[in-house]
């Protein structure tokens, strides 16, 4: 079909069906264009709980459309790509946590939300990379397990030296490729701009750029800033926000390998056939969705 056909079609069932479309920002430009909202995974899951739409179309990778799920249980969260996964949440599962747990007793799990809703079900607290610091900081426990990020976890362990953390070996693929190679490339090649880089790299990354935060972080920083021309570390498809947010300045990728697949499986023939048959659903059982929600809604105290 033409894609603009495509796209008015995608129009009048959003309408049609009363559905939200979600989309975060690691989706092609095209769902982005199409989404109600963007965001990352922080932005995404407050607005899935307190929407009014009670079906929500979700284009990101199956953890998110689960959280969403388990923060707003009575609404339908139509996931149109179902095989859309997320590499670092199959890193740990529910026997590598308890293991933990068992080792460290009285430790706290903090679990990043890119995670399954099994391990977030039999953790304290889950996080998201704009708020895990803040949370770490403010909760009683000072010995936490921290799953499944060990990047994200070496940041936020740095930010909070007067605990004590425990990892696991967990890592965004994408990020975790990125070098001190690749910084000292682009420094030579763009000498004196700033670069601006996620905390799912690796601690040699971090050390020598010149910001690290989360994606929003990442774009208000960028939104705020005085530089015409900046460099991102992060997935490329935060580039089209950046864009839109401000059109008259410069976005640099530190490399091209920036793509995660998943996050680009969902086309626009997905999102219309999701719309238009409201299928597939994202089911979270009960016990795990009471369990997991417990730790969800602590992230979002902290948000």
């Amino acid at each position: 079909m033409d894609k603009s056909k495509l796209i008015d079609e995608i129009i009048s069932l959003k309408k049609e069906k009363k559905a939200l479309i979600l989309a975060h920002l690691y989706q092609s430009d095209d769902i982005q264009m199409m989404a109600d909202y963007t965001g990352d995974s922080l932005e995404l899951s407050r607005i899935a709980k307190e929407s009014d739409e009670q079906v929500i179309v979700f284009c990101g990778v199956r953890f998110m459309a689960e959280t969403a799920k388990i923060l707003a249980p009575e609404k339908k969260i139509v996931f149109p790509v179902l095989d859309a996964k997320c590499d670092m949440a199959r890193m740990v599962d529910v026997n590598q946590v308890n293991a933990l747990k068992n080792e460290y007793p009285g430790a706290a799990v903090v679990c990043y939300v890119n995670s399954t809703s099994e391990v977030k079900a039999v953790s304290d607290y889950c996080c998201t990379s704009a708020n895990a610091v803040t949370l770490v900081e403010n909760i009683e426990e000072n010995e936490i397990i921290f799953v499944p990020d060990k990047n994200l976890g070496a940041y936020v362990a740095r930010n909070v030296p007067e605990k004590t953390f425990h990892f696991v070996r967990g890592f965004c693929p994408v990020h975790h490729a990125l070098s001190i190679r690749d910084v000292e490339s682009m420094r030579e090649k763009y000498p004196g701009i700033r670069i601006l880089a996620h905390p799912e790299c690796k601690m040699e990354v971090l050390d020598a750029v010149d910001f690290v935060g989360s994606t929003s972080k990442i774009l208000a920083e960028a939104r705020n800033s005085s530089d015409q021309k900046l460099i991102i570390a992060t997935e490329e498809g935060t580039l089209y926000r950046l864009k839109k947010e401000s059109p008259q300045k410069e976005f640099i990728l530190l490399t091209d390998e920036l793509v995660c697949r998943d996050m680009k499986k969902i086309g626009l023939n997905h999102l219309r056939d999701a719309l238009k048959n409201l299928e597939p659903l994202i089911e979270v059982d009960e016990e795990t969705s009471q369990k997991a929600r417990l730790a969800l809604e602590r992230m979002l105290q902290y948000s």
